[in-house]
């Protein structure tokens, strides 16, 4: 109402009174905390106020685990065809290549060769702002390759998820992903080298059904969301409300599917000592 009388009274404030304040200052957590942004960095992307772990990119999370945040990254510039020739109201090749103008990424997973306090380790990174991190025959493979490059270097490998699930625009190609990566670890498992997954907000879909929830060691940052059907889906279909807290991190340590919830600024911690203790 206040601007209405503010109108009525010809009452206003010109552009140049008015104070401007930098996008990003401030940021605030689904519970209503307000947190300054450069606090937010410094603890890890974590708020201090309530504890919520905000959605990071690969970037922050190879900055966060690397000593230094040095690496070799590999594999960079694999990119996804059009096997099916999707389209929708935009072609799969548009979608693309608007991806990779947007992210600098050529598709929703990354990986690096560095040193975690001084042991050489492989660390592959899916990213959500790509394509909503899905799994298509990219990742697929980049999964593949990562492997098979720990397998002949006999280093530890180190897969963090991120993802909404398989990519409908590959189909098939996108589900056959699921058979391949799951194979691919059964190779690692047999050099007895060890595999840590790390699951984060949001984990869903078929790559919850397949690599995520292999690791020798699986760790899930508090609160995030991991699952195959979202919460709805699975309300609508069984016809009965879920439990409270379902399909949380704590939800699932709980009922035995996860080993370790660690907080972000205690992951390199935690990944480095299982390493350690498996090797």
């Amino acid at each position: 109402m206040s601007w209405f009388l503010r109108r009525k009274k010809k009452i206003s404030t010109s552009v140049e009174d008015r104070k401007n304040l930098p996008k990003g200052l401030w940021y605030r957590t689904p519970s209503g905390k307000i947190v300054d942004t450069d606090q937010l960095r410094k603890n890890f992307y974590v708020s201090p106020e309530d504890g919520y772990h905000v959605r990071i990119h690969s970037k922050e999370y190879f900055d966060i685990l690397f000593d230094n945040g040095k690496f070799m990254e590999i594999h960079v510039k694999m990119k996804s065809k059009d096997p099916i020739h999707w389209k929708d109201n935009k072609t799969y090749k548009e979608r693309i290549n608007e991806s990779i103008k947007k992210t600098k990424l050529y598709d929703a997973i990354r990986t690096g060769i560095g040193k975690m306090r001084k042991r050489m380790v492989v660390i592959s990174c899916m990213d959500f702002s790509f394509i909503g991190g899905s799994m298509g025959s990219v990742v697929g493979e980049k999964i593949s390759r990562s492997i098979t490059c720990c397998i002949e270097k006999k280093l530890p490998y180190i897969l963090i998820s991120k993802s909404g699930g398989a990519r409908i625009m590959e189909s098939s190609f996108s589900l056959m992903q699921m058979a391949k990566t799951v194979a691919r670890l059964t190779q690692l498992r047999h050099t007895k080298i060890p595999y840590i997954s790390v699951l984060t907000d949001p984990t869903t879909g078929g790559v919850t059904a397949s690599y995520a929830l292999l690791g020798d060691i699986n760790i899930a940052e508090p609160g995030a969301l991991i699952g195959f059907a979202g919460p709805r889906v699975i309300r609508e279909t069984i016809g009965k409300h879920i439990p409270e807290g379902f399909q949380t991190s704590e939800f699932l340590m709980d009922h035995g599917f996860i080993d370790l919830i660690s907080p972000r600024n205690k992951l390199k911690e935690n990944i480095c000592n299982l390493i350690s203790m498996m090797i």
